[in-house]
């Protein structure tokens, strides 16, 4: 376990170094990035250290991983962030222990999440996450909604009991005249906050970057970098 604390405790300090690095070339304060640690396919035991070496931010895809390790977590000052594509069938378990879902995408699931979090008396944060493909009419398999849907559904989240408006969130597209161009899809996920936020003042969070282009999202302005393989290792193969 010592040799597995001193691995995450490097990555960390590289990742960390990264991000600062990036900052500083943007004319950024540091503190203005928040790094979510990405720990999906790694083990609860893995949480425990990033917890003990300062981590205070970490990240899920899949509701059947994340319920019972939030829950071997529970104990540890976490926030937690639910990123993958969210099928309304799993929102009750998800609202029970995600304080943030940043893939909110649909109205359906909108209204799905309202209900729950109201049951379940908690308020997670909603991010609206963009598809920047879909501009192209070349929409991926990551999940999202067209630029142009985003005030819709900002309006559904913000009106709906239980549910607080907090930003929006993107994956660089991998079709689309965006492909390739990671830091130009972060500067289009820029204008479209800046758009939102004229109408919602307190949807300040931008989430884009991971392991490979987190400099790219920090030069763009992201105010949230999620980032898994760079500080966890390469990720085992889900059998």
């Amino acid at each position: 376990m010592k040799d597995r604390r001193s691995e995450l405790a490097a990555n960390l300090a590289a990742v960390e170094r990264r991000i600062a690095d990036a900052c500083a070339a943007a004319g950024r304060e540091r503190s203005e990035v928040t790094l979510i640690v990405v720990t999906k396919t790694y083990p609860a035991s893995d949480v425990w250290l990033l917890h003990e070496l300062g981590v205070r931010q970490v990240a899920e895809n899949r509701d059947q991983d994340a319920a019972p390790k939030a829950a071997s977590c529970k104990d540890l000052s976490l926030i937690w962030h639910f990123v993958g594509q969210l099928q309304t069938n799993k929102v009750r378990s998800v609202a029970s222990y995600a304080d943030v879902v940043q893939s909110v995408d649909r109205i359906k699931l909108v209204s799905a999440l309202s209900a729950a979090a109201v049951r379940a008396e908690r308020e997670p944060v909603c991010l609206i996450q963009v598809a920047l493909d879909a501009e192209s009419g070349e929409r991926g398999a990551r999940g999202g909604v067209a630029p142009d849907g985003v005030e819709e559904l900002a309006a559904a989240v913000a009106g709906s009991p239980g549910l607080r408006l907090g930003g929006l969130m993107t994956v660089a597209p991998l079709a689309g005249a965006f492909a390739g161009r990671p830091e130009a899809a972060f500067e289009r996920l820029r204008e479209i906050s800046s758009r939102l936020r004229a109408d919602h003042p307190a949807a300040t969070m931008v989430s884009a970057g991971m392991s490979a282009d987190l400099e790219n999202a920090v030069a763009a302005g992201a105010t949230h970098v999620r980032v898994g393989t760079a500080v966890l290792g390469v990720r085992p193969r889900l059998g």
